[in-house]
């Protein structure tokens, strides 16, 4: 086994270079699954690559996001059965008439859906890809709008699943105000500098006052030549699935048919101490008395949609699982040791906040692990800061920040692959849109944290 070396990279920049080049994430996942467990396991790399899945499937976390996905597959089914989305969309037409607002929607919409990134990514991209698409508006642009909002609005609300993770590291390292990990987390939120710079581009964007470039200038050039909203490399199923049109059957659309299940959603989540799982669950009871009661769908309609639902999240869980095998292959080579052992000399002074920003940045986007970077990385780095009279919760945000950096733009990580799903492109597609934006939001981030690494130690 290849322990605290540079081969520990082999994995990740396998997974990169295969997928980028071949425009492949699973055959990138899976190319890097086997490099990884070739260096972990020599000859017997078979048994250690049966080893590996095995320990993803038994992942407590996969079996986690394998039901909520599962459950909003099934929500998202019946949204589509019953006209419910359409109805949301028909019925936004009073309120948005215009490109800007329809972009602008989603902004709010996201920053509303503040409980969990898995829940907004999910939700406003299926709720607004309708609204949108009257307007030409690119799906890469409108997934990129969320994901530059859904992340980094989940690590700036207090109230969210990130920072009551979060909070719960810093008081577990002793860092607290008033006695509480959750005060000294109210305390660094204005250093959360990733999520702010963040949510201003994502503004911004949605506003059309920042131009497009790169991938996403080229499908809105694409888009209005062509009027296809959706970008190339879909299968026809896909396709035809995205532009599936409601019929029109002349009745005065009910937008609380997709609005009561998703409040439903966010209050049971919200009082069961943020469980998404029985927030979506509740969602889903909800849609069917509602529909049938409605008779907006029928009892096979119901057996057929939850089946339906199930099987078109099958790419999502195949990722997920590959996912966790690249992982997992991560901490076997222990990945994060040899990172944290070649970055130690720098990490020194008035440079610490940024430089564990950068590290923790660049790690999380190249791993996909978020909040498993946090809890590795911050026992190390919130003793190191107090040794150094850095202030240890200026250093807590700065990981934090990398964090939600990794959860906007990794290829393979949960943000990246829900939200691709929810407004349907490819996770290629995706975050090749959103780097441009997010790089912009991380070098100020950067900027920021230098300036501030500074100021404080002075």
């Amino acid at each position: 086994m290849a322990q605290n070396t540079w081969l520990a990279l082999l994995p990740v920049l396998t997974v990169l270079v295969v997928s980028v080049s071949t425009k492949r994430a699973l055959l990138g996942l899976l190319s890097g699954t086997v490099v990884g467990a070739i260096l972990v396991g020599g000859w017997g790399f078979f048994d250690t690559l049966v080893g590996t899945f095995g320990a993803a499937l038994s992942n407590e976390t996969v079996h986690w996001l394998v039901l909520v996905v599962v459950l909003f597959g099934i929500l998202i089914a019946y949204f589509n059965i019953s006209g419910a989305v359409g109805d949301f969309a028909r019925w936004t037409e009073r309120f948005v008439d215009s490109r800007r607002k329809s972009l602008l929607l989603t902004w709010l919409l996201t920053i509303a859906l503040f409980i969990d990134d898995y829940l907004n990514a999910l939700t406003v991209g299926t709720s607004m890809k309708r609204v949108t698409d009257r307007y030409g508006v690119p799906r890469s642009l409108l997934g990129t709008v969320v994901k530059m909002t859904s992340a980094p609005i989940a690590v700036i609300i207090p109230f969210s699943t990130w920072a009551v993770f979060f909070s719960a590291l810093l008081e577990q390292d002793g860092v607290t105000v008033n006695g509480s990990g959750f005060g000294a987390y109210l305390q660094g939120l204005p250093f959360v500098f990733f999520g702010w710079f963040a949510l201003a581009i994502g503004l911004l964007l949605a506003l059309g006052v920042l131009p497009l470039v790169g991938p996403l200038r080229r499908a809105q050039e694409r888009a209005d030549r062509t009027g296809d909203t959706l970008p190339e490399g879909l299968s026809d199923e896909e396709r035809a699935f995205e532009l599936a049109e409601d019929e029109e059957t002349g009745r005065r659309p009910l937008p609380f048919n997709f609005l009561i299940p998703i409040v439903t959603l966010v209050v049971v989540t919200i009082v069961t101490e943020v469980d998404i799982v029985k927030g979506s669950a509740a969602a889903v009871a909800v849609a069917i008395v509602l529909y049938l009661a409605q008779r907006r769908m029928s009892l096979k309609q119901l057996f057929d949609g939850a089946f339906e639902g199930v099987t078109s999240m099958g790419y999502v869980i195949v990722l997920f699982a590959l996912a966790f095998m690249v992982q997992q292959i991560n901490i076997d080579l222990q990945l994060a040791e040899w990172v944290i052992g070649a970055t130690e000399p720098v990490m020194s002074g008035a440079l610490l906040p940024a430089v564990v920003f950068l590290v923790c940045g660049v790690y999380a986007y190249a791993t996909g692990a978020f909040w498993d970077l946090a809890a590795v990385i911050t026992p190390v780095v919130l003793p190191l800061a107090i040794a150094m009279g850095v202030d240890p919760v200026l250093a807590g945000t700065a990981v934090f920040s990398g964090a939600a950096l990794g959860s906007t733009t990794c290829l393979y990580g949960d943000g990246i692959i829900l939200a691709s799903k929810s407004v349907g492109v490819k996770p290629l597609t995706l975050m090749t849109s959103i780097l441009p934006y997010a790089g912009a939001a991380a070098v100020l981030s950067l900027i920021a944290y230098l300036i501030a690494g500074f100021a404080m130690a002075g």
